[in-house]
């Protein structure tokens, strides 16, 4: 009795990561297990990197909060302590922002916790 082999199922699986490969160089693209050790090891990166990704933003928000407030004659860290002091319920996301694109409203904050 001839061998079984479900052709039509593995030849999808492999054209998914073929697909999925599409623009990578040389044979990742092309070859079948260069190209899945390439897509599992991205993903891995892809996974690895949404969490740093939100490390990121933070880290770039706190240093625009900083230059802005060392504009306005204190630090960081002081800074941060007085709005939390105050309540003003406004996150590093909001404050850095309004340090970029509209410091006419952050030298408001800095001059509600002075």
């Amino acid at each position: 009795m001839p061998r079984s082999v479900n052709h039509v199922a593995s030849r999808a699986r492999r054209k998914k990561i073929i697909k999925l490969a599409k623009g990578f160089y040389g044979r990742g693209k092309n070859v079948w297990t260069v190209a899945k050790n390439k897509i599992e090891k991205g993903l891995q990166y892809a996974y690895r990197d949404r969490k740093v990704k939100k490390r990121d933003f933070r880290s770039l928000w706190i240093q625009r909060i900083n230059a802005a407030a060392r504009q306005e004659g204190m630090s960081y860290s002081v800074f941060m302590g007085k709005v939390h002091a105050k309540g003003i319920e406004l996150n590093r996301k909001v404050l850095a922002d309004l340090a970029m694109n509209n410091p006419e409203a952050f030298k408001a904050v800095t001059a509600s916790i002075k």
